[in-house]
Protein backbone atom coordinates (compact mmCIF):
# COMPACT_ATOMS: atom_id res chain seq x y z
CA UNK A 1 0.00 0.00 0.00
CA UNK A 2 1.17 3.20 -1.01
CA UNK A 3 0.43 6.04 1.38
CA UNK A 4 1.06 10.19 0.70
CA UNK A 5 0.10 11.58 3.49
CA UNK A 6 -0.55 10.62 6.85
CA UNK A 7 -2.59 13.50 9.22
CA UNK A 8 -3.60 13.45 12.94
CA UNK A 9 -6.44 15.89 13.61
CA UNK A 10 -9.42 16.96 15.49
CA UNK A 11 -13.05 15.42 13.87
CA UNK A 12 -15.06 17.69 11.96
CA UNK A 13 -18.59 17.04 11.70
CA UNK A 14 -17.47 16.53 7.81
CA UNK A 15 -15.66 13.63 8.45
CA UNK A 16 -18.74 11.95 9.87
CA UNK A 17 -19.16 9.21 6.37
CA UNK A 18 -15.08 8.00 6.27
CA UNK A 19 -15.70 7.96 10.18
CA UNK A 20 -18.64 5.78 9.46
CA UNK A 21 -17.45 3.34 7.15
CA UNK A 22 -14.00 2.91 8.81
CA UNK A 23 -15.81 1.24 12.07
CA UNK A 24 -18.09 -0.35 9.93
CA UNK A 25 -15.09 -2.13 8.84
CA UNK A 26 -12.93 -1.90 12.15
CA UNK A 27 -15.69 -3.47 14.20
CA UNK A 28 -18.02 -6.10 11.57
CA UNK A 29 -17.48 -8.77 14.16
CA UNK A 30 -18.61 -8.83 17.87
CA UNK A 31 -20.26 -5.95 17.98
CA UNK A 32 -24.48 -4.68 17.47
CA UNK A 33 -24.30 -1.12 15.52
CA UNK A 34 -20.57 -0.42 14.99
CA UNK A 35 -21.12 2.99 14.83
CA UNK A 36 -21.97 6.18 16.07
CA UNK A 37 -25.06 7.87 14.35
CA UNK A 38 -24.68 11.34 13.11
CA UNK A 39 -26.19 13.15 16.14
CA UNK A 40 -24.23 11.57 18.51
CA UNK A 41 -21.27 12.15 16.85
CA UNK A 42 -22.69 16.18 16.56
CA UNK A 43 -23.45 16.09 20.42
CA UNK A 44 -19.44 14.92 20.67
CA UNK A 45 -18.27 17.75 18.83
CA UNK A 46 -20.67 20.17 20.56
CA UNK A 47 -19.88 19.43 24.56
CA UNK A 48 -16.22 18.64 23.52
CA UNK A 49 -14.27 18.80 20.01
CA UNK A 50 -10.99 19.45 21.20
CA UNK A 51 -11.23 15.21 23.06
CA UNK A 52 -12.05 14.09 19.20
CA UNK A 53 -9.12 13.09 17.44
CA UNK A 54 -8.83 11.13 14.10
CA UNK A 55 -6.02 9.73 11.63
CA UNK A 56 -6.61 10.38 7.75
CA UNK A 57 -4.63 8.76 5.31
CA UNK A 58 -4.58 10.50 1.98
CA UNK A 59 -7.79 12.34 2.46
CA UNK A 60 -9.11 9.15 4.47
CA UNK A 61 -10.48 8.75 7.86
CA UNK A 62 -9.23 5.56 8.73
CA UNK A 63 -9.04 5.63 12.58
CA UNK A 64 -9.84 7.49 15.86
CA UNK A 65 -10.05 8.15 19.42
CA UNK A 66 -13.05 9.77 21.13
CA UNK A 67 -12.97 10.85 24.78
CA UNK A 68 -14.95 13.16 27.31
CA UNK A 69 -13.75 14.59 30.35
CA UNK A 70 -14.93 13.06 33.57
CA UNK A 71 -14.22 13.23 37.46
CA UNK A 72 -12.03 10.83 38.79
CA UNK A 73 -14.09 8.98 41.54
CA UNK A 74 -16.36 7.84 38.14
CA UNK A 75 -13.73 6.65 36.40
CA UNK A 76 -11.96 4.37 39.06
CA UNK A 77 -15.22 3.14 40.15
CA UNK A 78 -16.56 -0.44 39.66
CA UNK A 79 -19.15 1.32 36.57
CA UNK A 80 -20.41 0.23 33.31
CA UNK A 81 -19.98 1.93 29.67
CA UNK A 82 -23.25 3.53 29.76
CA UNK A 83 -22.38 5.40 33.09
CA UNK A 84 -19.99 7.10 30.99
CA UNK A 85 -21.87 7.26 27.40
CA UNK A 86 -25.62 7.46 29.33
CA UNK A 87 -27.12 6.21 26.08
CA UNK A 88 -25.30 8.61 23.98
CA UNK A 89 -26.25 11.70 25.19
CA UNK A 90 -22.49 11.71 27.50
CA UNK A 91 -24.01 13.12 30.76
CA UNK A 92 -20.70 11.78 32.44
CA UNK A 93 -19.20 14.74 30.67
CA UNK A 94 -17.62 17.21 32.77
CA UNK A 95 -15.68 20.33 31.83
CA UNK A 96 -14.25 20.95 35.07
CA UNK A 97 -13.27 16.99 35.59
CA UNK A 98 -9.94 15.90 35.96
CA UNK A 99 -9.43 12.46 33.74
CA UNK A 100 -9.49 12.03 30.39
CA UNK A 101 -12.26 9.15 29.62
CA UNK A 102 -11.38 6.99 26.05
CA UNK A 103 -14.87 6.41 24.66
CA UNK A 104 -13.70 4.83 21.79
CA UNK A 105 -10.61 4.13 19.35
CA UNK A 106 -10.13 2.10 16.25
CA UNK A 107 -8.10 1.20 13.21
CA UNK A 108 -9.47 0.55 9.76
CA UNK A 109 -7.93 -3.35 9.23
CA UNK A 110 -6.33 -2.31 5.77
CA UNK A 111 -4.49 0.33 7.80
CA UNK A 112 -3.72 -1.98 10.81
CA UNK A 113 0.35 -2.58 11.32
CA UNK A 114 1.59 0.75 10.64
CA UNK A 115 0.91 1.97 14.03
CA UNK A 116 -1.10 4.56 13.77
CA UNK A 117 -2.85 3.74 16.99
CA UNK A 118 -0.20 4.88 18.93
CA UNK A 119 -0.46 8.14 17.14
CA UNK A 120 -4.07 8.22 18.71
CA UNK A 121 -2.60 8.01 21.75
CA UNK A 122 -0.05 10.18 21.80
CA UNK A 123 -2.43 12.66 19.94
CA UNK A 124 -4.59 11.53 23.84
CA UNK A 125 -1.52 12.12 25.42
CA UNK A 126 -0.60 15.86 24.79
CA UNK A 127 -4.22 16.93 25.15
CA UNK A 128 -4.29 15.33 28.82
CA UNK A 129 -1.01 17.46 29.11
CA UNK A 130 -2.33 20.41 27.36
CA UNK A 131 -6.01 20.23 29.90
CA UNK A 132 -3.91 19.49 32.79
CA UNK A 133 -5.61 16.44 33.47
CA UNK A 134 -4.94 13.90 36.31
CA UNK A 135 -4.59 10.50 33.89
CA UNK A 136 -6.37 8.98 30.77
CA UNK A 137 -8.45 6.16 31.52
CA UNK A 138 -10.59 3.50 29.82
CA UNK A 139 -11.95 -0.03 29.81
CA UNK A 140 -10.31 -2.27 27.46
CA UNK A 141 -12.36 -5.46 25.76
CA UNK A 142 -10.87 -8.45 25.76
CA UNK A 143 -12.40 -10.77 22.92
CA UNK A 144 -9.23 -13.07 22.98
CA UNK A 145 -10.48 -14.33 26.45
CA UNK A 146 -12.78 -16.47 24.84
CA UNK A 147 -10.22 -18.96 24.07
CA UNK A 148 -9.20 -19.41 27.34
CA UNK A 149 -12.15 -18.77 29.17
CA UNK A 150 -12.75 -22.84 29.84
CA UNK A 151 -8.95 -22.92 31.40
CA UNK A 152 -8.43 -19.56 33.02
CA UNK A 153 -10.08 -17.12 35.24
CA UNK A 154 -9.99 -13.60 33.88
CA UNK A 155 -7.19 -13.09 36.61
CA UNK A 156 -5.53 -15.71 35.32
CA UNK A 157 -5.68 -14.60 31.86
CA UNK A 158 -4.14 -11.30 32.78
CA UNK A 159 -1.52 -12.98 34.86
CA UNK A 160 -0.24 -14.64 31.76
CA UNK A 161 -0.73 -11.09 29.63
CA UNK A 162 1.48 -9.48 31.97
CA UNK A 163 4.30 -11.83 31.63
CA UNK A 164 3.69 -12.57 27.56
CA UNK A 165 3.27 -16.08 28.06
CA UNK A 166 -0.42 -14.87 26.18
CA UNK A 167 -0.43 -12.30 23.70
CA UNK A 168 -3.83 -9.58 23.97
CA UNK A 169 -4.00 -8.01 20.83
CA UNK A 170 -6.23 -5.32 23.16
CA UNK A 171 -3.99 -5.17 26.44
CA UNK A 172 -0.84 -5.58 25.02
CA UNK A 173 -0.24 -3.01 22.80
CA UNK A 174 -1.99 -1.03 25.82
CA UNK A 175 0.45 -2.14 28.31
CA UNK A 176 3.27 -1.20 25.76
CA UNK A 177 2.09 2.43 25.30
CA UNK A 178 2.70 3.14 28.74
CA UNK A 179 -0.93 2.26 30.26
CA UNK A 180 -1.39 0.54 33.59
CA UNK A 181 -3.72 -1.99 34.55
CA UNK A 182 -6.04 -0.66 37.61
CA UNK A 183 -8.75 -3.67 37.73
CA UNK A 184 -11.45 -5.94 35.81
CA UNK A 185 -14.52 -4.46 35.53
CA UNK A 186 -17.51 -7.08 35.30
CA UNK A 187 -20.74 -6.71 33.23
CA UNK A 188 -18.81 -3.36 31.71
CA UNK A 189 -20.52 -3.79 28.07
CA UNK A 190 -23.80 -4.92 27.24
CA UNK A 191 -23.32 -7.83 25.06
CA UNK A 192 -19.53 -8.83 24.66
CA UNK A 193 -19.97 -12.20 24.65
CA UNK A 194 -16.40 -12.73 23.40
CA UNK A 195 -14.92 -10.88 26.93
CA UNK A 196 -17.26 -13.18 28.85
CA UNK A 197 -18.54 -9.61 30.21
CA UNK A 198 -15.24 -8.22 31.73
CA UNK A 199 -13.20 -5.84 30.55
CA UNK A 200 -10.10 -4.33 32.12
CA UNK A 201 -9.65 -1.16 33.33
CA UNK A 202 -6.23 0.70 32.13
CA UNK A 203 -4.89 4.06 33.48
CA UNK A 204 -2.11 6.76 31.79
CA UNK A 205 -1.00 9.12 34.90
CA UNK A 206 0.04 12.86 33.15
CA UNK A 207 3.53 12.93 35.08
CA UNK A 208 3.31 16.93 34.16
CA UNK A 209 0.01 17.16 35.84
CA UNK A 210 -0.25 20.21 38.22
CA UNK A 211 -2.72 19.52 41.32
CA UNK A 212 -3.25 23.22 42.11
CA UNK A 213 -1.76 25.92 39.42
CA UNK A 214 -1.31 29.19 41.09
CA UNK A 215 0.40 32.44 39.08
CA UNK A 216 2.96 32.87 42.40
CA UNK A 217 5.26 30.84 44.29
CA UNK A 218 4.67 28.10 42.18
CA UNK A 219 7.24 24.98 42.61
CA UNK A 220 10.27 25.61 39.97
CA UNK A 221 10.88 23.14 37.46
CA UNK A 222 14.29 24.68 35.83
CA UNK A 223 16.31 24.94 39.28
CA UNK A 224 19.57 27.30 39.50
CA UNK A 225 22.81 25.51 41.61
CA UNK A 226 25.59 28.24 43.09
CA UNK A 227 28.11 25.92 44.27
CA UNK A 228 31.40 27.75 45.83
CA UNK A 229 34.75 26.51 45.49
CA UNK A 230 36.05 27.62 48.55
CA UNK A 231 39.37 28.68 48.59
CA UNK A 232 41.39 28.16 52.39
CA UNK A 233 43.14 31.16 53.61
CA UNK A 234 44.13 32.78 56.58
CA UNK A 235 41.37 35.33 58.26
CA UNK A 236 42.35 37.67 61.15
CA UNK A 237 38.67 37.57 62.65
CA UNK A 238 34.94 36.40 61.80
CA UNK A 239 34.45 39.48 59.64
CA UNK A 240 36.53 39.09 57.14
CA UNK A 241 34.94 35.19 57.14
CA UNK A 242 31.68 36.78 57.01
CA UNK A 243 32.85 39.03 54.03
CA UNK A 244 34.08 36.60 51.79
CA UNK A 245 31.07 34.32 52.56
CA UNK A 246 28.97 37.12 51.16
CA UNK A 247 30.95 38.05 48.30
CA UNK A 248 30.32 34.64 47.33
CA UNK A 249 26.82 34.58 48.21
CA UNK A 250 25.91 38.08 46.38
CA UNK A 251 27.98 36.64 43.36
CA UNK A 252 25.99 33.55 42.70
CA UNK A 253 22.33 35.19 43.77
CA UNK A 254 23.29 37.93 40.97
CA UNK A 255 22.87 35.30 38.28
CA UNK A 256 19.69 34.37 39.93
CA UNK A 257 20.33 30.98 41.66
CA UNK A 258 18.08 29.51 43.88
CA UNK A 259 20.90 27.96 45.69
CA UNK A 260 23.87 28.62 47.14
CA UNK A 261 26.25 26.22 48.35
CA UNK A 262 29.64 25.95 51.21
CA UNK A 263 31.73 22.83 51.66
CA UNK A 264 32.27 20.72 54.47
CA UNK A 265 34.06 22.37 57.22
CA UNK A 266 34.42 25.95 55.16
CA UNK A 267 34.81 27.60 58.39
CA UNK A 268 38.31 25.85 59.44
CA UNK A 269 40.59 29.03 59.37
CA UNK A 270 39.28 30.30 62.29
CA UNK A 271 40.77 27.53 64.47
CA UNK A 272 44.45 29.59 63.43
CA UNK A 273 43.79 31.07 66.33
CA UNK A 274 43.62 27.95 68.63
CA UNK A 275 46.65 25.82 66.92
CA UNK A 276 48.56 25.55 70.22
CA UNK A 277 45.79 23.19 71.37
CA UNK A 278 45.35 19.93 70.16
CA UNK A 279 43.36 19.01 67.65
CA UNK A 280 39.85 18.31 69.51
CA UNK A 281 40.26 21.34 71.89
CA UNK A 282 40.42 23.60 69.10
CA UNK A 283 37.85 22.39 67.09
CA UNK A 284 35.62 22.67 70.51
CA UNK A 285 36.41 26.32 70.36
CA UNK A 286 35.52 26.73 66.87
CA UNK A 287 32.44 25.00 67.47
CA UNK A 288 31.85 28.35 69.72
CA UNK A 289 31.32 30.49 66.76
CA UNK A 290 28.71 28.24 64.65
CA UNK A 291 25.26 30.07 66.34
CA UNK A 292 26.77 33.24 65.04
CA UNK A 293 27.26 31.77 61.86
CA UNK A 294 23.98 30.29 61.31
CA UNK A 295 22.25 33.60 62.30
CA UNK A 296 24.36 35.71 59.69
CA UNK A 297 23.98 33.41 57.16
CA UNK A 298 19.74 33.45 57.88
CA UNK A 299 20.33 37.26 57.35
CA UNK A 300 22.34 36.33 53.88
CA UNK A 301 19.51 34.32 52.75
CA UNK A 302 16.86 36.44 53.16
CA UNK A 303 18.79 39.74 52.08
CA UNK A 304 19.84 38.52 48.65
CA UNK A 305 16.74 35.93 48.35
CA UNK A 306 18.45 32.65 47.94
CA UNK A 307 18.43 29.37 50.07
CA UNK A 308 22.17 28.98 51.04
CA UNK A 309 23.16 25.39 52.31
CA UNK A 310 25.91 26.41 54.65
CA UNK A 311 28.24 23.49 54.24
CA UNK A 312 29.23 22.03 57.09
CA UNK A 313 30.81 23.29 60.83
CA UNK A 314 31.28 21.73 64.23
CA UNK A 315 28.33 21.76 66.81
CA UNK A 316 28.45 20.82 70.46
CA UNK A 317 25.45 19.49 71.98
CA UNK A 318 25.15 18.10 75.71
CA UNK A 319 28.98 18.31 75.49
CA UNK A 320 28.99 15.97 72.23
CA UNK A 321 30.49 17.15 69.07
CA UNK A 322 28.89 16.73 65.91
CA UNK A 323 29.32 17.58 62.44
CA UNK A 324 26.31 20.10 61.20
CA UNK A 325 24.99 22.53 58.72
CA UNK A 326 22.03 24.26 57.76
CA UNK A 327 19.39 25.24 55.33
CA UNK A 328 18.86 28.51 55.22
CA UNK A 329 15.61 29.19 53.33
CA UNK A 330 15.16 32.65 51.53
CA UNK A 331 11.54 32.70 53.50
CA UNK A 332 14.10 33.33 56.55
CA UNK A 333 13.32 29.49 57.92
CA UNK A 334 16.03 27.18 58.74
CA UNK A 335 16.86 23.43 59.39
CA UNK A 336 20.27 21.53 60.68
CA UNK A 337 21.02 18.57 58.93
CA UNK A 338 23.91 15.85 60.56
CA UNK A 339 26.69 14.08 59.41
CA UNK A 340 25.91 10.46 59.78
CA UNK A 341 29.20 8.62 59.16
CA UNK A 342 32.15 9.90 60.29
CA UNK A 343 35.43 9.16 59.72
CA UNK A 344 38.04 7.44 61.36
CA UNK A 345 40.35 10.47 61.31
CA UNK A 346 37.31 12.70 62.25
CA UNK A 347 37.27 10.18 65.20
CA UNK A 348 40.40 9.63 66.30
CA UNK A 349 41.76 13.45 66.31
CA UNK A 350 38.45 15.07 67.12
CA UNK A 351 35.85 12.76 68.71
CA UNK A 352 33.31 13.11 66.63
CA UNK A 353 30.37 11.71 66.54
CA UNK A 354 27.62 11.00 63.92
CA UNK A 355 24.06 12.01 63.69
CA UNK A 356 21.23 9.78 63.74
CA UNK A 357 18.52 11.73 61.68
CA UNK A 358 17.46 10.70 57.90
CA UNK A 359 15.82 13.12 56.39
CA UNK A 360 14.63 15.71 53.30
CA UNK A 361 14.14 19.13 52.82
CA UNK A 362 10.83 21.00 51.18
CA UNK A 363 12.19 24.16 49.65
CA UNK A 364 10.32 26.36 46.74
CA UNK A 365 12.15 23.98 44.17
CA UNK A 366 11.24 20.53 45.50
CA UNK A 367 12.26 18.22 47.21
CA UNK A 368 16.23 17.77 48.35
CA UNK A 369 18.73 15.99 50.05
CA UNK A 370 21.31 17.09 52.28
CA UNK A 371 24.69 14.69 53.04
CA UNK A 372 28.21 15.60 54.37
CA UNK A 373 31.04 14.32 52.44
CA UNK A 374 31.80 10.53 53.97
CA UNK A 375 27.98 9.99 53.89
CA UNK A 376 27.58 10.24 50.26
CA UNK A 377 29.73 6.66 50.45
CA UNK A 378 26.65 5.18 51.26
CA UNK A 379 24.04 4.35 49.28
CA UNK A 380 21.26 3.72 51.63
CA UNK A 381 21.32 7.24 52.80
CA UNK A 382 20.20 8.69 49.59
CA UNK A 383 17.95 5.62 48.48
CA UNK A 384 16.01 6.14 51.40
CA UNK A 385 15.83 10.39 50.49
CA UNK A 386 14.99 9.31 46.88
CA UNK A 387 11.82 7.29 48.13
CA UNK A 388 10.67 10.33 50.12
CA UNK A 389 10.90 12.00 47.14
CA UNK A 390 13.98 14.34 47.13
CA UNK A 391 15.20 15.51 43.40
CA UNK A 392 18.42 17.17 44.03
CA UNK A 393 21.14 15.82 46.54
CA UNK A 394 24.21 18.16 47.93
CA UNK A 395 26.59 16.90 49.03
CA UNK A 396 29.57 19.16 50.96
CA UNK A 397 32.64 17.82 51.46
CA UNK A 398 36.32 17.82 52.17
CA UNK A 399 39.05 15.89 51.06
CA UNK A 400 42.68 16.30 51.63
CA UNK A 401 44.22 14.27 48.39
CA UNK A 402 42.72 13.30 44.80
CA UNK A 403 42.13 9.53 45.78
CA UNK A 404 39.12 10.43 48.77
CA UNK A 405 38.12 12.97 46.32
CA UNK A 406 37.64 10.36 43.86
CA UNK A 407 35.88 8.05 46.48
CA UNK A 408 33.19 10.90 46.80
CA UNK A 409 33.13 12.00 43.31
CA UNK A 410 32.60 8.31 41.83
CA UNK A 411 29.75 7.84 44.70
CA UNK A 412 28.40 10.70 44.05
CA UNK A 413 27.78 10.06 39.99
CA UNK A 414 26.41 6.37 41.26
CA UNK A 415 23.96 7.96 43.38
CA UNK A 416 22.76 10.31 40.36
CA UNK A 417 22.06 7.12 38.02
CA UNK A 418 20.86 4.76 40.70
CA UNK A 419 17.90 7.47 42.33
CA UNK A 420 17.55 9.25 38.95
CA UNK A 421 18.21 12.51 40.54
CA UNK A 422 20.73 15.02 40.28
CA UNK A 423 23.75 15.25 42.59
CA UNK A 424 25.49 18.46 43.47
CA UNK A 425 29.34 18.06 45.01
CA UNK A 426 31.23 20.94 45.90
CA UNK A 427 34.55 21.20 48.03
CA UNK A 428 37.39 23.50 49.67
CA UNK A 429 40.70 23.95 47.13
CA UNK A 430 44.22 25.30 48.28
CA UNK A 431 46.23 25.01 51.90
CA UNK A 432 45.76 26.06 55.31
CA UNK A 433 49.24 25.45 57.07
CA UNK A 434 48.42 26.94 60.43
CA UNK A 435 45.48 24.75 61.27
CA UNK A 436 46.87 21.19 62.24
CA UNK A 437 44.78 18.67 60.82
CA UNK A 438 43.55 20.66 57.97
CA UNK A 439 46.62 21.89 56.09
CA UNK A 440 46.33 20.44 52.51
CA UNK A 441 42.60 20.17 50.66
CA UNK A 442 41.96 18.57 46.75
CA UNK A 443 38.97 19.43 44.91
CA UNK A 444 36.58 19.96 42.10
CA UNK A 445 33.00 20.72 42.39
CA UNK A 446 30.43 18.96 40.20
CA UNK A 447 27.07 18.42 38.79
CA UNK A 448 25.80 14.73 37.93
CA UNK A 449 22.92 13.54 36.19
CA UNK A 450 21.02 10.01 35.51
CA UNK A 451 22.51 8.26 32.58
CA UNK A 452 19.70 8.55 29.85
CA UNK A 453 19.34 10.60 26.83
CA UNK A 454 17.73 13.39 28.13
CA UNK A 455 21.25 13.98 30.21
CA UNK A 456 24.66 14.78 29.10
CA UNK A 457 26.14 11.04 27.59
CA UNK A 458 28.69 11.16 30.77
CA UNK A 459 26.38 11.94 33.45
CA UNK A 460 28.33 15.37 34.42
CA UNK A 461 26.17 18.63 33.78
CA UNK A 462 29.14 20.74 34.46
CA UNK A 463 32.29 20.72 36.75
CA UNK A 464 34.86 23.30 38.02
CA UNK A 465 38.35 23.81 37.13
CA UNK A 466 40.53 21.38 39.93
CA UNK A 467 41.75 23.49 42.69
CA UNK A 468 41.21 26.85 42.17
CA UNK A 469 38.70 29.04 43.61
CA UNK A 470 35.56 29.80 42.04
CA UNK A 471 31.72 29.49 41.87
CA UNK A 472 29.69 26.52 39.27
CA UNK A 473 26.49 28.16 38.14
CA UNK A 474 24.30 24.96 36.73
CA UNK A 475 20.77 24.73 35.71
CA UNK A 476 19.16 21.56 36.11
CA UNK A 477 15.43 20.52 34.83
CA UNK A 478 13.45 18.39 37.56
CA UNK A 479 10.90 17.68 35.08
CA UNK A 480 13.34 15.43 33.11
CA UNK A 481 13.63 13.43 36.37
CA UNK A 482 9.96 12.93 35.54
CA UNK A 483 10.20 11.85 32.05
CA UNK A 484 12.87 9.54 33.10
CA UNK A 485 11.33 8.02 35.96
CA UNK A 486 7.81 7.42 33.81
CA UNK A 487 9.94 6.85 30.16
CA UNK A 488 13.59 6.39 30.90
CA UNK A 489 15.65 3.32 29.04
CA UNK A 490 15.79 2.19 32.22
CA UNK A 491 13.48 2.77 35.14
CA UNK A 492 16.05 2.09 37.91
CA UNK A 493 13.51 2.84 40.43
CA UNK A 494 10.83 1.68 39.21
CA UNK A 495 12.07 -2.36 38.46
CA UNK A 496 13.60 -2.66 42.12
CA UNK A 497 12.42 -6.05 43.30
CA UNK A 498 10.81 -5.25 46.00
CA UNK A 499 9.64 -8.94 46.68
CA UNK A 500 13.30 -9.62 46.95
CA UNK A 501 14.40 -7.18 49.16
CA UNK A 502 13.64 -3.90 50.91
CA UNK A 503 15.00 -0.81 52.80
CA UNK A 504 13.83 0.93 55.58
CA UNK A 505 14.53 3.56 58.54
CA UNK A 506 15.23 1.95 62.07
CA UNK A 507 14.46 5.40 63.35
Amino acid sequence: MQINKVELRNLEIEDYIGLKNSMQQAYEEGVEDPYWKKEEIKRLLKIFPEGQIVIVVDDKVVGAALSLIVDESLALSNHKYNDIITDSKFKAHNPDGDVLYGIDVFIHPDYRGLRLGRRLYDGRKELCEQLNLKSIIFAGRIPNYRNFAKDLTPKQYLDKVKTKEIHDPVISFQVNNDFHIKRLLRNYLEGDHDSRDYAVLLEWNNISYDKSPVLINTKKSLVRLGLIQWQMRPLNNLQEFFDQAEFFIDAVSGYESDFATFPELFVAPLMADYNHLSESEAIRELAKYTDTIHKRFQEFAIQYNINIITGSMPFLEDNVLYNVGFLCKRDGSSEMYRKIHITPNERLYWGMQGGDLIQTFDTDCGKIGIIICYDVEFPELSRLMSEDGMEILFVPYLTDTQNGYTRVRSCAQARAIENECYVAITGCVGNLPKVNNMDIQYGQAAVFTPSDFAFPNNGVKAEATPNTEMTLIVDVELNALKELHELGSVRIKKDRRLDLYKLRKLK
